[in-house]
């Protein structure tokens, strides 16, 4: 079950991979973590799935990350009669409150907040942008609209509001239930949709308290303004072109995507691109060399994970979306213009024991050509340090925590695995190292392992050490 690549890969989880057999066959053909969709399925459809993943992880021996992405305030409208009508360009349509049926003059939209947000000449997207319009006059619970672009719109369609930051939290009352749900439940991540400022993120982590991290979508143009403060507050980043596209300018979203990338690797967080990567691969067996190039582009962008949502929740070919995604990493990242990259890209170390610890285990293991970087953590912050040094080998985590583990396995070039104990000194972090590299098959006798931790042990955030170790034992020197 070793990966032979630095980047990872997300799957969601649907109806075509809820069974044991399809979920190990998504996980052995390179899935790292995967995603329960609470947009979708009750609570006993997440509860199954969770167990068929533990149960998977534990016959394969590999810890399995499990991402709960909340649905977040999605905007739609009411229902109409006869199920849908056309609208036309340059048509009057109204967005009112009234719990009637719609007609071909008005609709429902039972969101009071979007009224007190827009004003005469806000531009409003529905059905995921196919239809726009724009506000001519408004009341307290009512818009009147002219229809810029029209056509078919039915029941409970998606509404947008570019560029306005609505007065509503990124958590509703379905997601806080769900959440606590999703946290009892042992989720390792939990994805925050529609994050449009910082205080959203802040509100989700006094609630989620350290019980999993945070990876906040980027899905609002308010929220690439607030950018660097939200990823302060975030464990991780997902760029969510889906939405995203919909609000800015299709054009916008690769320079957009780049910026977010280049950002969170700035920061050391890890960042997650997203929608519609292989969409193709819903019905047909491959890609486009277009969904091809998608994926390659992310990773040469330096992306710690991709994600799969239709492709492998209800798509035809869940398994081979993901090997061939698999396949696309594998290309990209023995390619000698990646390692350019890579080398060009390369963070400065911040001004800490920790950044200066990782920068040199780097160092060290391209000086002398170790085989590997062993972290030891009990919170995930050692491993974390060092993927932001983008070293040329594999990092190992160990951790007794299993937790941490599955959390780690998003984390680009991070191999995490669950030891079981802590340990309490340098000669015992040897041994354990050791005897890991060597079951892992990161290293053989004779080679070189990198290893570094925080001393004391068990401390978050101690990282200060570095000793460089024949495998075996047959010879360890101090990295002063």
């Amino acid at each position: 079950m070793k990966r032979n690549r630095c980047a990872k890969i997300l799957a969601t989880l649907g109806p075509a991979t809820s069974t044991e057999g399809t979920l190990e066959a998504l996980i052995r053909a390179g899935a790292d973590v995967v995603r329960l969709n609470f947009s979708h399925g009750s609570f006993d459809d997440h509860r199954r799935r969770y167990d068929l993943v533990r149960g998977v992880e534990r016959k394969l021996g590999r810890p399995v990350g499990v991402l709960m992405d909340l649905q977040g305030p999605k905007l739609r409208v009411g229902t109409f009669v006869g199920g849908s009508i056309k609208l036309e360009t340059g048509a009057l349509f109204r967005l009112d409150m009234e719990p009637d049926l719609g007609t071909i003059e008005r609709v429902r939209l039972p969101h009071p907040e979007i009224f007190r947000a827009i004003e005469v000449g806000t531009d409003l997207l529905l059905d995921d942008g196919r239809l726009r319009l724009r506000v001519e006059s408004l009341g307290p619970d009512m818009a009147l609209t002219r229809v810029i672009v029209g056509g078919v719109l039915s029941d409970h369609k998606g509404l947008n509001v570019p560029n306005a930051v609505l007065p509503i939290s990124a958590l509703t009352e379905k997601d806080r239930r769900d959440l606590a749900f999703g946290l009892d439940l042992g989720v390792d991540w939990v994805a925050l949709s529609f994050v449009q400022r910082p205080e959203d993120v802040a509100e989700a982590r006094t609630i989620i308290g350290g019980r999993a991290g945070i990876i906040s979508k980027l899905e609002k143009p308010t929220a690439i303004e607030h950018l660097s403060e939200i990823i302060d507050l975030s464990d991780a980043i997902m760029v969510a072109r889906g939405d995203l596209g919909v609000e800015v300018p299709p054009e916008r979203v690769p320079i957009l995507q780049k910026r977010v990338l280049h950002a969170c690797q700035q920061a050391g967080k890890p960042v997650v691109v997203a929608t519609q990567m292989l969409e193709s691969m819903i019905q047909a067996p491959t890609p486009t060399r277009a969904e091809a190039s998608d994926v390659a582009t992310a990773i040469y962008d330096g992306a710690d994970a991709v994600m799969l949502s239709a492709e492998t929740a209800v798509g035809h070919f869940p398994v081979e979306a993901v090997a061939i995604m698999d396949k696309i990493i594998c290309q990209v990242e023995h390619d000698d213009y990646y390692h350019h990259l890579r080398d060009v890209r390369r963070e400065v170390p911040e001004g800490t024991a920790a950044d200066a610890i990782s920068a040199a285990a780097r160092q060290v293991a391209h000086t002398v050509g170790a085989a590997v970087i062993v972290a030891y953590t009990s919170s995930g912050s050692t491993p974390l340090r060092v993927a932001r040094q983008r070293p040329e080998v594999p990092i190992l985590c160990l951790t007794a925590r299993q937790r941490i583990a599955r959390r780690m396995a998003l984390v680009w070039g991070v191999h995490p695995a669950v030891v079981s104990r802590d340990i309490a000194s340098f000669s015992e972090m040897v041994e354990m190292a050791m005897d890991r590299v060597l079951l892992e098959g990161f290293a053989s006798v004779g080679e070189r392992i990198v290893v570094t931790a925080g001393v004391p042990f068990g401390t978050p955030g101690s990282t200060n050490s570095l000793r460089i170790v024949w495998v075996e034992g047959k010879e360890d020197t101090w990295a002063e």
